[in-house]
């Protein structure tokens, strides 16, 4: 089984460079205080791993990040962000299921291989 590792954010500066340097990014917008979002976690980190071991996991704690959060338009937890080539494509919010975000991601994701 591969293993994603989880980028926890430190800074802003941190997420631009991890923009630019991977083509493929999930951001998972959580909080220590959510739990739905501490579930999802390892969730999401499983599914990548096995599924689209070429993306790149960042969580980022909008507790600590609040500014970042904003930037984001976060305004309620969790919030799950795809980005392709530094361009936003798909968002989930609040109640959404890991099934919706792996066909989400599916298509996209396929594209990445076929350069």
């Amino acid at each position: 089984m591969h293993n994603t590792v989880i980028l926890p954010l430190e800074t802003p500066e941190q997420l631009d460079a991890i923009l630019k340097q991977y083509p493929a990014v999930l951001l998972l917008f959580g909080a220590p205080s959510c739990g739905v979002c501490q579930v999802l976690k390892p969730q999401i980190a499983a599914m990548l791993a096995e599924d689209f071991p070429q993306m790149q996991l960042v969580y980022i704690d909008c507790e600590a990040h609040l500014e970042l959060a904003a930037r984001y338009n976060v305004f309620s937890l969790p919030v799950v962000e795809t980005i392709f080539y530094g361009k936003s494509f798909t968002r989930f919010s609040k109640v959404f299921s890991l099934g919706d975000l792996k066909e989400a991601i599916a298509r996209p994701y396929e594209l990445l291989n076929a350069e």
